[in-house]
């Protein structure tokens, strides 16, 4: 005889249960979308938001930290939709833009799309019945089991499909820019994807934007999902920008990802600024002779909490994966890094390294750390590896011999730190944008401490 456990739901649980059952007969998508949906959220049902007893949330237990989940985004109004195009244009936003708002695809703040280039909106997508587009956007995968992915194809709202032409070349950034425009605290799930044909290169940088219009910025719960297939031969050149101000805002964002043989594609994103962030990353190597590098920078102070969670499966042959993170953490911030390696059977000549630093600023900080190689196949070279301390005191006291005051002597030291990784973005304008992001956030801490050299 077997027993059956079922955990008691929390109110938040309970929440997302009750936006779905309210809001399913209205989202977009065909019968096979909705039976999708139900489908993806008996997932979810099942075993709830993770906890601590999930392996790969062992650090991030959402179970406790999202006490309550917000009401389900609206479209946005007229109104909101105006506010939006004020703030672009006193910003002097990039005009090679598409923009998610609240999640929601908003055509007339897009616009300036290069030749080679086809954008929808997910709902039209979903509501069309496109089989191949959909076979990708429910293409779980490599992120089976994962409830939060789950949860996001349950109540996705919108989001953007990009279908970029085999052989287009877009020198320019194209920006997804996903803007918080309500004016309440509310939940947003949007998937998007983006198919770069063989032979195909492209750049994208993603944008968080908050229109401040009542004074604040309203407290945010997001769950965002980007599902990326690079062709043979393509290039994919990634940025992600995921800041914002709202201390209580829980921000989710998963990336799939699936690479052809001989592609290339390059990751980098800066965290900065939201009361609880988790990026997870599925990459999977499926053509022979590629290469992809993930690289990210995380600077937390206050009582954030960011999360990075790869997974790298090389499942063909000859290829390379870098994947490099660096955390600074200050006050009583908590930073974790899990990264899996997994070399199938038959991956031969793989070559494969990850590796996390961590400088922590204070002793309330911390840090966690879980990097693991997984290798059925014998001719390959991988490597992990992770460190975590504080600043060189030597260093520091070399600074301010020649001159410099504490402040300006660790900032030089941190600005350095996180610097190798941004200057390998490989665009000026991108590199300038988040070194200065950098430099506001040193600039703004307000905790100088000075190191006592007699525990040295």
């Amino acid at each position: 005889m077997s027993a059956e456990i079922i955990h008691a739901r929390t109110p938040a649980e309970l929440s997302l249960a009750n936006a779905f059952d309210g809001s399913k007969a209205r989202l977009p998508g065909n019968a096979a979308v909705a039976k999708w949906r139900e489908d993806s959220f008996k997932i979810f049902s099942a075993s709830g938001l993770p906890h601590r007893r999930v392996e790969a949330w062992h650090y991030t237990d959402l179970r406790a930290l999202m006490r309550d989940a917000l009401p389900v985004a609206t479209p946005p109004d007229a109104m909101a939709i105006d506010a939006l195009r004020k703030n672009f244009a006193a910003a002097d936003a990039p005009g090679q833009r598409l923009v998610l708002a609240d999640g929601f695809f908003v055509p007339e703040l897009s616009g300036g799309l290069p030749a080679g280039i086809k954008v929808r909106s997910l709902a039209s997508v979903l509501s069309e019945g496109r089989s191949d587009l959909i076979a990708l956007l429910s293409s779980q995968d490599l992120a089976a089991g994962d409830s939060m992915v789950a949860l996001n194809a349950a109540l996705m709202q919108d989001g953007v499909v990009i279908e970029v032409a085999p052989g287009t070349v877009v020198e320019k950034p194209l920006n997804l820019i996903h803007a918080t425009a309500s004016q309440i605290s509310s939940a947003h799930f949007s998937r998007s994807a983006l198919i770069v044909g063989a032979g195909a290169s492209i750049r994208l940088a993603e944008w968080g934007h908050a229109a401040n219009r009542a004074g604040t910025v309203q407290a945010s719960q997001a769950n965002a999902c980007l599902i990326v297939s690079l062709g043979d031969g393509a290039r994919l050149a990634h940025t992600a920008m995921v800041t914002g101000t709202a201390a209580n805002s829980v921000r989710l964002e998963t990336m799939m990802a699936r690479i052809g043989a001989g592609a290339k594609f390059d990751s980098f994103a800066l965290v900065s600024g939201i009361g609880l962030v988790r990026r997870q990353i599925f990459l999977r190597f499926e053509g022979d002779g590629s290469q992809a590098s993930l690289s990210g920078v995380s600077l937390l102070g206050g009582r954030e909490h960011a999360d990075t969670t790869l997974q790298v499966e090389h499942a063909a042959q000859g290829c390379m994966g870098r994947e490099t993170f660096k955390y600074i953490l200050d006050e009583e911030a908590t930073g974790v890094f899990q990264g899996k390696i997994h070399v199938a059977p038959g991956a031969q000549k793989t070559d494969g390294k990850m590796l996390c630093k961590a400088v922590l600023l204070s002793d309330m900080a911390a840090m966690n750390n879980k990097p693991e190689l997984e290798i059925f196949a014998d001719d390959v070279a991988c490597g992990h590896g992770a460190t975590c301390g504080g600043l060189d005191i030597d260093q520091l006291f070399y600074l301010q011999t020649r001159g410099l005051p504490l402040p300006e002597a660790e900032a030089l030291l941190l600005e350095a730190f996180a610097s190798e990784l941004i200057g390998g973005i490989g665009h000026a304008g991108l590199i300038h944008d988040f070194s200065g992001k950098v430099k506001a956030w040193l600039s703004s801490r307000h905790s100088w401490r000075i190191p006592d050299r007699s525990q040295a």
